[in-house]
């Protein structure tokens, strides 16, 4: 329909694994008859269009090795790209993020923060803003924890006025039986209090009794 909505697009393609974007992709065909990244095309642009294909068309080495040494060259290259010049290339930060495998890239945020002494996502909202900013910052959210970037979104789904229940469901649906303990354990910690208790506070009725049910109970 008429328009997209980009935070949607950035959680799912951040926090998934080339294999489950792959299976998305083959019933996404199964079910509409078109490919997602031809679809894709249509709607996105720039560098945000880049980075999300590269991400859709599983570029992303899935190797557990780490190679520090080329950690260390990609820290060097997002360095030179971002905070040490004037204006920033974007498409080396694309590359590097949506394409290094996560072990790889976690060395990277390590020696990122050796050469700069700053983080990998505070130089990214320095330099950055927008949808692309956005995804890659997701990107580094997840390398360091998913269920601790799906624990931010579950709550930023209930802060203030009114509850994005679209995506308060969809994390909670998908991650039920993946790692939702994990997820719940991690907003204990950032938040101190409980995931079932602000679901029970947010939410009425059938709709929160069956959420509260996939929370499996208070912790």
């Amino acid at each position: 329909g008429a328009g997209t909505k980009d935070s949607t697009l950035i959680e799912i393609f951040a926090s998934r694994s080339s294999e489950q974007i792959k299976a998305l992709c083959d019933v996404y065909l199964t079910e509409t008859e078109k490919k997602l990244s031809l679809d894709l095309k249509e709607e996105v642009s720039g560098d945000f269009s880049k980075a999300l294909l590269l991400l859709v068309e599983g570029k992303r080495d899935e190797s557990t090795t780490v190679d520090t040494e080329q950690a260390k060259k990609d820290a060097k290259t997002l360095y030179e790209a971002g905070e040490k010049k004037w204006g920033t290339d974007e498409s080396k930060f694309v590359d590097i993020l949506c394409q290094r495998s996560i072990p790889q890239l976690r060395q990277t945020l390590v020696e990122y923060k050796d050469i700069s002494g700053k983080t990998l996502q505070q130089s990214i909202e320095g330099e950055m803003s927008g949808d692309l900013e956005e995804l890659l910052v997701a990107i580094v959210k997840c390398v360091k924890s998913v269920p601790a970037y799906l624990a931010e979104r579950l709550y930023e789904s209930m802060k203030g006025g009114g509850t994005d229940e679209l995506t308060l469901n969809r994390i909670m649906v998908s991650r039920s039986e993946i790692d939702l303990m994990d997820i719940r354990a991690e907003f204990k910690k950032l938040y101190s209090y409980s995931l079932y208790s602000a679901i029970e506070s947010d939410l009425s009725g059938e709709h929160g009794d069956c959420v509260k049910a996939l929370c499996g109970g208070d912790d």
